[in-house]
């Protein structure tokens, strides 16, 4: 008979792509989806017995070696407390994601008539999905111009039951009437691909490897697109007072700001995240 510790042990020692921290909580996050072994019953060192199903953990790890991340392998990670499915068609959510929700969220705490959001590029659907399930008087839309991309969104709006009005959509390439008939939208949210195709060289393995570019990067010669892009849609499709909110690439936080200040847009803050990078920019259409 195994235990526990001995296991959690073996695995971590197994996994040498990554530093051993990281492998630690690696392998807590694989005994907890495989096993249903918390943090304490390795701890506690609890006995596993003999007839208890276990995956294959050679190739588990081989996988991990191989920069494959552990979200992959396990099909789902955490996201604002909720479990979403991701694959290789779509961002695995990132913590600072979760902030750019909860500004949002914030903001738009009190029930009002009407309200509808935009989710521009909404990958795995975890901004859409959390708004929805977080704010149940919203009306939330979210577009994506992949059609694997926007199959898992829907299969996460269907195992969370979130009501997410999904169309595909190409923010370079609008196509109109504007899925859902929706002319004026109160707010806009947005992590779009920011990473310059240069900074690649500095990024890990298990990311450039396995997670899809379109989402990622921009070219070095235009690294704004995507912003000057959503910026112009709102000039047109926000309502007067309407707020945009969108996730940036810290070495542009000004030129960010900028791209909606010369295009009228009011109160354009550069907001910080937990790590006290520059990382979000938000917005006012109107006065």
């Amino acid at each position: 008979m195994t235990s526990a510790r001995q296991l959690y042990k073996n695995i971590v020692s197994g996994i040498t792509a990554y530093p051993e921290k990281e492998a630690q909580a690696i392998t807590f996050m694989l005994l907890e989806h495989y096993m249903r072994l918390r943090n304490i019953d390795v701890l506690v060192d609890r006995p596993i017995p003999e007839t208890t199903a276990q995956p294959d953990w050679l190739s588990i790890i081989s996988r991990l070696n191989n920069s494959e991340p552990v979200q992959h392998i396990i099909g789902s990670t955490e996201f604002c407390g909720l479990e979403f499915r991701v694959s290789s068609s779509v961002l695995i959510p990132r913590p600072e994601t979760e902030e750019l929700v909860r500004m949002v969220t914030r903001d738009y705490a009190e029930p009002d008539k009407d309200i509808s959001i935009l989710d521009i590029g909404t990958g795995s659907g975890c901004i859409a999905i959390v708004l929805a399930r977080f704010l149940p008087h919203v009306n939330v839309h979210a577009w994506d111009v992949s059609d694997e991309a926007l199959e898992v969104a829907r299969e996460n709006a269907r195992q969370l039951i979130a009501d997410v009005q999904f169309a595909k959509q190409d923010m370079l390439n609008v196509t109109f009437p504007i899925p859902g008939n929706v002319i004026k939208f109160d707010c806009l949210v947005s992590n779009p691909p920011y990473v310059t195709y240069s900074e690649a060289e500095h990024m890990l393995p298990n990311v450039l490897r396995f997670e899809p570019h379109e989402a990622l990067f921009v070219e070095d010669n235009d690294p704004l697109l995507f912003y000057k892009a959503i910026a112009d849609f709102g000039k047109h499709h926000l309502k007067e007072g309407g707020k945009c909110y969108v996730e940036i690439n810290e070495h542009f936080g000004l030129e960010t700001k900028k791209v909606f200040e010369d295009r009228s847009y009011q109160k354009v803050e550069i907001l910080r995240d937990i790590h006290g990078k520059d990382r979000f920019v938000r917005a006012i259409w109107g006065n």
